[in-house]
């Protein structure tokens, strides 16, 4: 997966936004100001930073060569995954969406209910 479909896929979700809050190279995927990605812009080979169940965490860790803990993220609860490694692009997305539906639950049920009223979906827990 590239950079751009990523991109592109994290902003798909309801009610999602990118900001720029750690410098001009760390790119922040966020739902109602909750992060739920990060990609550094410079790093080479790619990766995304996800929010992810702790025991799907290290099951994933062990079964992909291109998932692992990334700096600065909580290890216990945050995945480095390479966008252009063993993982495939369907799982990627199914990790995207995995951690979104993470961030989602666990706001308020006054953020929730806003994010319903401002895109039409109500996501996990709405």
């Amino acid at each position: 997966m590239h950079l751009d479909e990523l991109r592109i896929y994290c902003l798909s979700k309801p009610g999602a936004t990118e900001d720029l809050p750690f410098g001009p190279d760390a790119l922040v995927f966020k739902v109602r100001g909750k992060m739920f990605a990060i990609t550094n812009l410079e790093r080479l080979p790619p990766g995304v930073g996800l929010k992810c169940d702790p025991e799907r965490a290290v099951e994933l860790r062990e079964r992909y060569e291109g998932i692992g803990t990334g700096p600065y993220l909580h290890k216990r609860l945050w995945n480095l995954v390479g966008l252009q490694s063993d993982v495939p692009a369907d799982l990627i997305r199914q990790l995207v969406d995995h951690s979104y539906d993470l961030v989602v639950a666990g706001l308020t049920r006054k953020e929730r209910a806003a994010l319903a009223a401002a895109t039409g979906e109500g996501g996990p827990g709405a």
